[in-house]
């Protein structure tokens, strides 16, 4: 017969050991979604300002070009659209498991690898663009 088994004890860990605990996939993709949320949120401004350019005249779409062909800018504008698209498909991810579909270990796991795949494959598609495929 074994021996019955020490309780397991948990606790919150502190803010500067969240680089050494290990997430599973499922919640690194919840945190990126609160993440990239906060990213979108931040950089509203920025995206803003580049439609405001993009509208107000042909002068002013032209400085919007200039502005944007920066690789600096580029990197930006495909930060943001990282943000979106992460949170999109996260947003997708939850509205499934709302419906209970993938609820399920196994089913999270799935979900959580579509997730970055699919918002990553994207993202890719939206840097080749950005930075100069035709």
């Amino acid at each position: 017969m074994s021996e019955p088994s020490t309780p397991r004890r948990f606790t919150n860990i502190h803010i500067l050991q969240i680089i050494r605990y290990r997430l599973p996939l499922a919640g690194m993709v919840s945190i990126l979604h609160r993440i990239s949320g906060a990213m979108m949120f931040l950089l509203l401004p920025f995206i803003l300002y580049l439609f405001d350019l993009s509208i107000t005249s042909e002068i002013s779409f032209d400085r919007l070009q200039g502005f944007a062909s920066h690789w600096f800018v580029k990197l930006l504008i495909l930060a943001v659209s990282w943000g979106y698209l992460h949170h999109f498909c996260g947003g997708i991810r939850h509205l499934i498991m709302d419906a209970h579909i993938g609820l399920t270990k196994e089913g999270a796991r799935a979900s959580a690898r579509m997730v970055f795949v699919v918002s990553l494959l994207l993202t890719l598609l939206v840097a080749f663009k950005l930075f100069g495929a035709r």
